[in-house]
């Protein structure tokens, strides 16, 4: 069944009276599952059906349908916790790899200190030793620069001494940016086949419900070879989901057309579909270039520290025995720290490799249905005929107040003495009209 929360956004669309047809082609969900989704739905908000004098059906449902529903069922109310919930947690774990990542520099480089402390009290130690005459000296500490404050870098309400750009693409802090840096921000085509199908329909409404394989051609990613598609075969997922029969010309052309779709509860604005189904190319990130710069210097950063620490770590096993604590865990957990400081670099670098040879794929298809669609702008004879015939099919039937038989908004009593005084009406003018003649 269709996710009522799909369907509520489609009703609401659609202003709360809608079709079967109306429903599927909006979010392009097959009529099977957009009637048993409706029917579902219809039944828990206890909304109005009205049917017309020719059989249609159309659907009135109440303005606060959500409401309603939430009002009704606990796991709805549970539900829409859980994703206020989900939405925080989801973001802890995104900017959990940059803190991460901040936090072990900070462990590298406190670690790099203190070794770097204690190797030169011991190298002093014995020099004072060797000679006697020494008064004592300086212990040198290394001075370590990381740039400005870390933890201001990710803050994105932190005041900044440089002015803003005037125009970013991306909204995200630095944290944030490390987990776009790592992993991208999703995939732009998640909701490809919804678009596919939300287009397909949108096609088939444009021309009153009746189309050709050639207008349908551009939306399709795959229409077989040979005689599979000299067949139009591609055609017969598109007739199974919206209900769809083939219709023969004079000629022998083939038309396809949608009874269910012709059904509409209101007359609405038809907008025009997009010419052919594009797919959007993937982004390696949506972070900002200094974001992103920023992420590779920390990360390079992370690294070398993590390979200095291990060349002093090796050289000096004993001493880091002696010292315990603080070098004692990094000690225990160095490979770990080696390992995400690598892998930090190493997985944007192949994904970056990745993501270059998928958009090479999308942009071959997307060609490829650009010029199926600059096919329909050189017409030869047999498409023309097609198109001629299925001018003959196509036509709309709206469910308008007027030619309502019964509605569930009022008393079947007294729809009964409405439909008489409607025929009591209708006689009367035939009888006048017979009168006059």
């Amino acid at each position: 069944m269709a996710d009522s929360n799909v369907l509520i956004k489609a009703i609401e669309h659609l202003d709360h009276r809608v079709t079967i047809g109306d429903v599927a082609a909006e979010v392009g969900l097959p009529l099977h599952d957009a009637q048993q989704g409706i029917l579902a739905l219809a039944s828990e908000v206890q909304a109005h059906l009205q049917v017309s004098e020719a059989g249609e059906i159309a659907y009135v449902f109440p303005k606060n349908i959500q409401g309603i529903l939430l009002s009704q069922s606990w796991k709805r109310r549970w539900q829409a916790t859980w994703d206020k919930v989900w939405r925080i947690l989801f973001y802890l774990i995104r900017i959990s790899f940059g803190i991460v990542l901040i936090l072990s520099l900070v462990l590298i480089v406190l670690a790099i200190i203190a070794l770097s402390i204690a190797a030169t009290a011991a190298s002093q130690q014995s020099d004072d030793r060797r000679d006697s005459r020494s008064g004592g000296g300086m212990i040198f500490i290394p001075r370590m620069w990381f740039g400005p404050d870390l933890f201001r870098m990710f803050d994105y309400r932190a005041p900044r001494r440089l002015p803003a750009p005037p125009s970013t693409d991306t909204k995200m802090n630095f944290l944030e940016a490390i987990f776009s840096f790592l992993f991208g921000d999703g995939n732009p085509n998640a909701d490809l086949e919804e678009r596919r199908w939300q287009a397909i329909a949108a096609v088939v409404k444009a021309n009153s419900g009746v189309v050709v394989a050639e207008q349908i051609a551009p939306f399709l990613s795959d229409l077989g070879q040979g005689w599979s598609r000299d067949f139009e075969d591609y055609m017969i997922p598109v007739l199974s989901r919206f209900n769809g029969v083939p219709q023969v010309s004079p000629k022998g052309g083939i038309v396809y057309q949608f009874p269910e779709l012709q059904v509409t509860a209101k007359e609405r604005k038809i907008i025009s579909p997009p010419q052919f189904l594009q797919e959007l190319p993937r982004k390696f990130s949506q972070a900002s270039a200094g974001q992103i710069i920023g992420a590779i210097a920390l990360g390079s950063a992370n690294l070398i520290a993590a390979l200095a620490l291990g060349s002093m770590l090796q050289d000096n096993q004993a001493l880091v025995y002696e010292m315990g604590g603080l070098v004692a865990l990094v000690n225990s957990i160095y490979w770990l720290l080696l390992g995400y400081g690598a892998g930090f670099l190493g997985i944007p670098m192949v994904r970056y490799i990745w993501v270059q040879r998928e958009n090479g794929h999308i942009s071959r298809r997307n060609q490829a249905r650009e010029q199926r669609a600059e096919g329909l702008a050189q017409l030869d004879d047999p498409v023309r005929e097609k198109l001629s015939f299925a001018k003959t099919l196509a036509g709309q039937t709206i469910v308008t107040a007027e030619n309502l038989a019964y509605t569930t908004e009022t008393d079947l009593t007294d729809q009964d003495i409405t439909n008489r005084d409607k025929i009591d009406e209708e006689w009367q003018k035939l009888l006048e009209r017979r009168q006059s003649s």
